[in-house]
């Protein structure tokens, strides 16, 4: 796959799932902040504001200010600089360059928020059975995991196409060579004399 159309696909996944998480926060905020919780299908999905001050389910939520700007916005901009730059060096697959631009873009976003809102990070769903419940997420949270689960899936395709390709060759390698059988070639006339 060219750069370009690297850069092309890397870019409009990036950009569109920027913009849906981005909508969907300024949404969420306005239908949801200051409200009770909403709930549907049995409490299984529910709808409540949130703000986080740690990464993905508040990890690092309690650190210092200061630990939290260096790790959260300092350190994610850099790794996310890192696999964007990674992947659209790097020859891989559509479905590699579309699991690592969700990464980023969910990454991104997220990381946006920490930009605009003093270091928090605008969550708004919640999903479970009874007691046992995610935590508080949104749509760039879901975008990394789906980048995580398309990473996931390409590489096991790709680990198993090696491993058959492998085996075909493997056993080319080794099949006995069996001699080559040719007809034989028909006797040469003899010239008939006639007296």
């Amino acid at each position: 796959m060219s750069l370009v159309r690297r850069f092309v696909i890397f870019g409009l996944v990036t950009f569109l799932s920027i913009a849906l998480d981005q909508v969907t926060k300024v949404l969420a905020t306005d239908a949801f902040k200051g409200q009770p919780t909403l709930s549907y299908l049995g409490d299984t999905f529910r709808f409540q504001y949130a703000t986080n001050e740690g990464a993905f389910l508040s990890l690092g939520g309690n650190l210092p200010p200061t630990v939290r700007f260096w790790l959260l916005t300092v350190g994610v901009g850099a790794l996310l600089l890192a696999i964007s730059v990674h992947a659209l060096r790097n020859p891989v697959d559509t479905a590699n360059l579309s699991g690592y631009a969700l990464i980023v873009s969910g990454g991104f976003s997220n990381w946006i928020d920490r930009a605009r809102f003093g270091g928090v990070v605008v969550d708004f769903m919640n999903m479970g059975l009874g007691s046992l419940r995610t935590g508080v997420f949104n749509v760039a949270d879901l975008a990394i995991l789906a980048g995580i689960g398309v990473l996931l899936i390409a590489g096991w395709k790709q680990d198993r196409a090696a491993k058959a390709a492998a085996a075909v060759s493997s056993a080319v390698a080794t099949a006995p060579t069996q001699p080559v059988i040719t007809d034989p070639a028909p006797p040469a006339e003899t010239p008939r004399h006639d007296a």
